[in-house]
This record gives structure tokens, C-alpha cells and sequence, in this order.
């Protein structure tokens, strides 16, 4: 170690919210040495950033956390839809929709679903979990300070309570700290798109009476319209504790000091229709919805993640689900190439992947807040009803990236969902499956290695797989339908996969597939060595 380095990392993760802590978790899984710093001293006390789509809690179910997590949001587990209202009390009331996954449709397409866990719950189990693996995540540490050069970035870190600064070596570095990223300032780096959209105050507060006038409404969150309490209503525990988003208007030089408690406690009680309602305000914070995406997502070895990155309006919860599959998607690149089984042009591949899925993203994310009328948003002219929203949950695409076989000119977010064919650049679809007599889905496979999938025919390729894997190092397994994988009664394997006689599919760690063929060459070796070396830009 350098006498003037204090610590040596591969990699250093600043800020340890959400984005953050998910690097933090992923990398752990995939074994790369970490060291984390966040300038507070603990994770969120607020509750927010609640929804984590489905695609968020399949990669958190590849992490192994997925039960965890559910476990931390069983007190909103009933909670579904969007209520819009006049008030709480009154009679002028329409479900925007009322179930997120009306009938169990979902089940066909994912191991898992949608889950309401607030950041504040969250966060604790994404920390707990990161330091069981193995990672050093340090709260109350700010980043001072970073320098690149070819081999690696110098920064400079400072112990908030004590003072103590020290100077951390790493190979490369993620920033995932925040909307006003001073990483992303620091490197220069612009942004694009129509920036601020509206302005919120959230209101935390406790009134016991409350849950008696939602009753048996369990929403997600309520749209109130009276223009003497217009906002949205969020429950934290269906009981005494709720989350008021009064609308902020700092553009008209209203101040956050307008918002005193009496303020806020007429405006709740304006809301929920209730004159004498009993309020206790426990905290405020200011939020800006926005829609901005990074011009970079990066400059030589540090990298943008999360709202660093990209801002979104919140309806759906596009920015947090986006952010949290940035770092997915980042940290199996960075393990390869680390590990020394990609090559570094495979990190150019993470802002040509991510970068177009934030823009599709952040886009429809404000058109969906046009659609539901979020208070203090004005809707933009023409905006219809939004469809197809598991088009942008699961059916996003890599056009160009770290695959091979696609069309570049196809659009990221297909106007539709299609859960079958694993079209290269796209999430490989879920299918149970046996195992060793043990139930699993196929998304199960991925997560710690490249994965080759074949049909019964496919024992050639398998082959291989092996001797690459065994030549090269490389994490590579290999699976057969209807031979070491027996898929569950009614999963049709060829039809999700494609595969015909002969064909093999290519499914990177982070589930997405890489390439395909459709026969089977007379030198399998040579045509699968070829793709993982376009894949992998060795």
C-alpha cells in the first residue's frame, strides 16, 4: 500500500441511500471488497420511496433479500391503488385504479410482485444485510475530495464527528449521492431534459382519529383535490402515523418557513374533511419532482447511479426502481471486469444500456403524474391514460450494450409487454422449474454467473460451456430443459425461450439476455467463445 493511502479498494461507493446501499448489497453478493461512505449518520427517518416494482424485488430476490424486505413492509402488505378525492370525508370519490395486480396476473410472468416498503424500513435491512456480506459501509463520512489518473481514483474522506480525514485508494468509483451529486458537478458532467416539474412539502404526522375516516380504504396514496387541502395522503401504518405532500410553490417566492405547524394542521384537516381533527406534526421535509438525466453517466473510472443520475417525477416510483436497477446492473460489469473475465470496455456498456432507459423512463413517469392529476402538477396538454405499465417495469430493452443480436433502432420501452421469446438485450422470462427435485424459477439461475440455456438436445453446447468455463475462468453454467432443469406442469419452455432443435440462449448475471442462436454449429466451442468475447469486450 502506498504510505500516503490510508485504505485500498476496488471499489468505493459514495452516498448510502437507496442506490447506494443496493451497490453495496450487489457487489457484496458477487464478492467484490467495497468501502462505502454517507454523509448522515444513519439511514432515512422519512418515509419515502415506497414502491419497488416487480423487477426491483426480482433482483432483490437474486440478492436473496427479497423475504426480508417483505417481512420490514408486512404493515402495508394489504395496502393497493390510488384513491382521488375531494376529502377524505366527502362523497366525491374515484379509484384511479384500485389493485396493482388485479387477479394475480403478475404470477405468470415473475417469481415474485410489487411490494409497499417505505425507504425508512428498507434502508435498514439493504445496510444490515451489505455488512453481513462483508462490505464496509461507514455513515457520518463524507467524500471531500477525488482525483483520477489511469490506474485508479484518490479520494478524500472525513469522519463527520471526529474530523479524521483519510485518503482512499479505489479502482473505480460509484456515485450514487443524490439529485445535487457534487460527484457528478465535480466531473463537469450536464444534464438534459425539462427539469423541475412541481414541488412538495412532505408532512409526517400522527392522528389517531384519521384511520377512522379512511376506514377500510387501504390506498396506496390519496389524491385530495379541495383546493384547501389539496395533496396526497400516504399511510404509514394504517393506524396514527401518515405522510401529508402538501404542494410548495417556491417559483410564486413561497418559503418553506411558510409551512408552520398551524399551517400544516389546517391543511390536513382541510384534506381530510374533519374540522377538529386531532394532528400532531413530527417532521417536514422539502422534495422536487423533476425529470433530468445525466449527459454522462460517467467519466473514466466514476460512475453515476441513481438520481445522480437521473430525476423523475414520483408517480410509480420509476426514480428509486430505476436507480436500484442502475447498481444491478453496474455491479456484475465491475465484478467482471475486476475479476478479471471482461474486458474494461465492458463498463462503456453501462451508460449505452441505462441511459436510454432513464429517458424512456423519467418521460413516462411525468406523464403518469399528468394522468393522475398529482397535486401542485399542472397536466401537460394531450396527455391520455398510460398503458402497458409492465412495458416499462419489465419489458425495457438494451438495444446497444453488452449483447449481441439486437437492433439498435428498436425502441428501449416497447408500447407492450411480451413475456415470451428471449429477444437478446431483453429480461429472460421466469418459467418454474425442478432442479434437483428443488423448485425454482428460472431467474433463480442467474445472479452469480453467465447461465447458457439449451433444450434437451442441447448437450453439446453444455459441453462447451464446461470447457470454457474451465479454460477461461469464467463463470459460466449451463442448463438443459427437460434434463437437469424439469419445468413445472404447463411452463413451456420452448415457446418463453424460443429455443428450437439445436438453439441455445445466453443469459448475462443480471438476467438479461445476451445472445442467441437458432442451430447448433459443428464447433459449438468456437461460435460460443466468439459471443462471450463480443459480450464481455475481451
Amino acid at each position: 500500500m502506498n504510505p500516503k493511502v490510508d485504505a485500498e479498494v476496488p471499489v468505493l461507493v459514495v452516498g448510502g441511500s437507496l442506490v447506494g446501499l443496493s451497490a453495496s448489497l450487489f457487489l457484496g453478493r458477487l464478492g467484490v471488497p467495497h468501502l462505502l461512505v454517507e454523509k448522515h449518520s444513519g439511514t432515512s427517518h422519512h418515509p419515502r420511496g415506497r414502491g419497488n416494482n416487480v423487477r426491483t424485488m426480482e433482483v432483490y430476490r437474486a440478492a436473496g433479500v427479497e423475504q426480508l424486505i417483505r417481512e420490514a413492509a408486512s404493515v402495508l402488505a394489504d395496502n393497493h391503488g390510488i384513491l382521488q378525492a375531494d376529502t377524505l370525508a366527502g362523497a366525491d370519490q374515484e379509484w384511479l385504479f384500485k389493485e396493482i395486480d388485479p387477479g394475480g396476473a403478475m404470477a405468470r410472468f415473475s417469481p415474485t410482485g410489487w411490494c409497499l416498503c417505505s425507504q425508512n424500513d428498507l434502508e435498514p435491512v439493504l445496510l444490515e444485510q451489505a455488512r453481513a456480506l462483508g462490505g464496509d459501509l461507514r455513515f457520518g463520512t463524507e467524500l471531500l475530495s477525488f482525483e483520477q489518473d489511469p490506474d485508479g481514483v484518490t479520494a478524500a474522506v472525513r469522519d463527520r464527528s471526529t474530523g479524521v480525514r483519510q485518503t482512499v485508494r479505489a479502482q473505480y468509483v460509484i456515485a450514487a449521492d443524490g439529485p445535487r451529486s457534487p460527484v457528478r458537478e465535480r466531473l463537469a458532467i450536464g444534464q438534459t431534459g425539462r427539469g423541475d416539474l412541481f414541488h412538495n412539502v412532505s408532512i409526517t404526522f400522527r392522528a389517531k382519529r384519521l384511520a377512522d375516516v379512511v376506514g377500510e380504504r387501504r390506498f396506496i396514496a390519496c389524491y385530495l383535490t379541495n383546493p384547501e387541502g389539496a395533496g396526497a395522503l400516504l399511510p404509514v401504518d394504517n393506524r396514527e402515523l401518515w405522510v401529508f405532500h402538501a404542494p410548495w410553490h417556491p417559483e410564486q417566492g413561497e418559503t418553506l418557513d411558510s409551512f408552520t405547524d398551524a399551517r400544516c394542521i389546517a391543511h390536513i384537516r382541510a384534506a381530510a374533511g374533519v374540522p377538529d381533527l386531532e394532528v400532531e406534526i413530527t417532521g417536514k421535509a422539502p422534495w422536487h419532482a423533476a425529470e433530468r438525466v445525466a449527459e454522462r453517466y460517467g467519466a473514466g473510472r466514476v460512475f453515476l447511479a441513481g438520481d445522480s443520475a437521473h430525476e423523475m417525477s414520483p408517480t410509480g416510483a420509476f426514480g428509486s426502481n430505476t436507480g436500484i436497477q442502475d447498481a444491478h446492473n453496474l455491479a456484475w460489469k465491475l465484478a467482471a471486469v475486476l475479476g478479471g473475465w471482461a474486458g474494461p470496455g465492458l463498463l462503456d456498456t453501462y451508460e449505452q444500456e441505462r441511459q436510454p432507459v432513464a429517458r424512456a423512463t423519467s418521460a413516462r413517469a411525468a406523464a403518469r403524474s399528468a394522468e393522475h392529476r398529482h397535486p401542485g402538477y399542472a397536466a401537460l396538454p394531450g396527455t391520455g391514460r398510460q398503458q402497458n405499465v409492465l412495458a416499462v417495469a419489465l419489458g425495457y430493452r438494451y438495444p446497444v450494450g453488452a449483447v449481441v443480436g439486437t437492433d439498435p433502432a428498436s425502441p428501449t420501452v416497447p408500447d407492450s409487454f411480451e413475456a415470451t421469446g428471449a429477444v437478446p438485450g431483453s429480461r429472460a422470462p421466469h418459467l418454474w422449474v425442478r432442479r434437483d427435485g428443488v423448485l425454482l424459477s428460472t431467474l433463480d439461475l442467474f445472479g452469480d454467473s453467465l447461465v447458457l440455456l439449451t433444450g434437451p438436445d442441447g448437450a453439446p453446447w453444455q459441453a462447451a460451456a464446461h470447457r470454457l468455463a474451465d479454460r477461461d475462468h469464467l463463470p459460466l453454467g449451463a442448463h438443459r430443459f427437460e434434463a437437469d432443469l424439469t419445468p413445472e406442469p404447463g411452463a413451456d419452455w420452448a415457446t418463453a425461450y424460443d429455443l428450437r432443435p439445436g438453439g441455445a440462449v445466453l443469459v448475462r448475471p443480471d438476467g438479461f439476455v445476451a445472445w442467441r442462436t437458432e442451430t447448433l454449429p459443428a464447433d459449438p466451442e468456437t461460435v460460443l467463445a466468439e459471443a462471450l468475447r463480443a459480450v464481455l469486450r475481451t
